[in-house]
C-alpha cells in the first residue's frame, strides 16, 4: 500500500541508509535526530510506514540517515549538504523538510543554504543554538558512549525525552533493549553529538524563506521548550505551537501531532 524502499546512497567517500514510502505524489523528507548515531534508518519503512500513516497517505516520504563513516568533524551545514545530494540523486527538486530534534538543526541549514529545495519547514523539538541543557545533556550521552554504556545511555536519553508516566511504561524495554544491544563503535553517535554541540545558525535564520511552523514541548528537558521559543522569533512568519504537557517526545507523544502537522502543509493552519 505504501510503496516500501531502501537502500544505501554513495556520498562522500561513504554511504547512507534511506528508506521511502507513502502514495503521495508530493515529497516529504523526514530528518531523524541524534537517535541515527546509534540506529539508521535502514530497514525501518514498514514501521514508519505505519507510524506516519497518516502522511503517508498524502506524500511519498523520504528519511535520510547519516553516512555510515562520518568524517570525526562533522557539521550540521555538512549534514545538510548531503541530503541535497540525496535528493540529487532521487531526482528531488523540491520537497517538504521536516526535522527532529538533531534533524531539525539540519532542516535549519538546508532552508538557509538551498532556499530552492524547500516547500515548506517544519521544525520539531528543536534549536537554533546550543544552550546550557542541550550542552549538559549532550555532554553526559558523550560520556556514557565513551564508556559503553549502551543501557545506561538508553534510559538516560528516554528518561529526558518522555513524560514520567511514559518513560515509566517504556523503562523496562528501553533497559532490555540497551543491556541486548551494541553498535560495532559509537563513532557516529560522538560526531553527530559534537554538530549538536557546535550548531548555530541564530544568525542566518531570518534569511529562511520557506512557511516555516514550529512545534515544541513546554517540558523539552533536552533542548528546552525556550529553545523552540527563540527558533520560532528568529525566523520570518513562522508559525509556533508549543504542547505545554509535553517534552522532547511530543512527535510520539502528542495525539494530535500528524494532524497538526498534515494541517499546515496543507495550508490550513
Amino acid at each position: 500500500m505504501f510503496n516500501l524502499e531502501g537502500g544505501r546512497m554513495p556520498v562522500g567517500g561513504s554511504d547512507m541508509d534511506y528508506i521511502g514510502f507513502g502514495s503521495g505524489s508530493e515529497a516529504l523528507i523526514l530528518i531523524p535526530g541524534l537517535g541515527d548515531g546509534l540506529k539508521t534508518v535502514r530497514g525501518m519503512a514498514a514501521p514508519f510506514s505505519l507510524m506516519y500513516r497518516k502522511i503517508a497517505k498524502r506524500f511519498r516520504v523520504y528519511s535520510f540517515s547519516r553516512r555510515n563513516v562520518l568524517p570525526d568533524a562533522f557539521s550540521t551545514r555538512d549534514m545538510a549538504d548531503d541530503v541535497v545530494t540525496c535528493m540529487d540523486r532521487l531526482g528531488l527538486q523540491r520537497a517538504c523538510v521536516v526535522g527532529v530534534s538533531l534533524g531539525g538543526m539540519i532542516a535549519q541549514q538546508i532552508a538557509i543554504r538551498h532556499p530552492e529545495r524547500v516547500d515548506k519547514l517544519v521544525l520539531v523539538v528543536t534549536a537554533a543554538r546550543r544552550n546550557a541543557t542541550i550542552e549538559r545533556r549532550i555532554e553526559h550521552w558523550k560520556e556514557l558512549a565513551l564508556r559503553g554504556d549502551r543501557r545506561e545511555l538508553m534510559l538516560d536519553t528516554a528518561r529526558y525525552m518522555y513524560t514520567p508516566e511514559y518513560f515509566a511504561k517504556s523503562k523496562a524495554m528501553y533497559g532490555l533493549v540497551g543491556a541486548v544491544t551494541k553498535p560495532k563503535s559509537y563513532s557516529r553517535l560522538l560526531v553527530q553529538a559534537d554538530a549538536c554541540l557546535t550548531h548555530d545558525a541564530y544568525d542566518e535564520l531570518p534569511g529562511i524563506t520557506a512557511p516555516t511552523l514550529v512545534i515544541g514541548g513546554a517540558k523539552d528537558e533536552t533542548v528546552t521548550g525556550e529553545a523552540s521559543l527563540e527558533l520560532a522569533s528568529r525566523i520570518p512568519n513562522a508559525l509556533l505551537h508549543i504542547y505545554d504537557e509535553y517534552g522532547h517526545g511530543t512527535y510520539e507523544e502528542a495525539s494530535d501531532f500528524q494532524d497538526r502537522l498534515l494541517a499546515f502543509l496543507q495550508g490550513e493552519l
